[in-house]
């Protein structure tokens, strides 16, 4: 059975991720989205709220797995035998962060691979920072995340923070 993760922040899910996920699906038997802690970021979903959002995204996919983790991803990939990681890359910014951590993971542990994948172009101006925004202004989410998941986003709490 070939395995694979996809890991991230997915804070929340957009249709760029999406696009990744559906096409990673069709390559390997199973795959793991992986919601994973990031230092660097400080989250503005919740990790329950964030594994709901791509429960709803993938349901219509069949070898999906997701799963939430503070580990390091090595050290989760190797408990979980899997040693491919997928990344989509939307610019030569998101390859030389994602190189560098390629590079990184396999230094930490030889058996692990990481494949890349271009965003379909049409969803390559899309981050999870410009959808938080466009929450934060009550902008229209539906060229930018999964139908399924917008009226959640809409009913998410921070609404009644708005401007605060």
């Amino acid at each position: 059975m070939k395995k694979v993760v996809i890991p991230g922040s997915f804070d929340p899910i957009t249709l760029g991720h999406l696009n990744i996920i559906e096409r990673t699906s069709e390559i390997f038997d199973e795959v793991t989205i992986l919601i994973m802690k990031n230092i660097n970021k400080s989250g503005f979903f919740n990790y329950e709220f964030r594994k709901e959002l791509i429960q709803k995204s993938v349901s219509h996919l069949k070898n999906i797995k997701i799963d939430i983790s503070e580990e390091l991803l090595t050290k989760y990939m190797s408990d979980h035998n899997i040693s491919t990681i997928v990344k989509g890359l939307r610019d030569v910014k998101d390859f030389d962060y994602e190189f560098e951590m390629a590079n990184i993971n396999k230094m930490l542990d030889p058996s692990i691979d990481t494949l890349f994948l271009l965003t379909d172009p049409k969803y390559s101006m899309i981050s999870s920072t410009d959808v938080r925004e466009l929450l934060r202004y009550n902008a229209p989410l539906r060229n930018f995340v999964p139908s399924v998941i917008i009226e959640s986003l809409e009913k998410y709490e921070y609404k009644s923070e708005k401007n605060n």
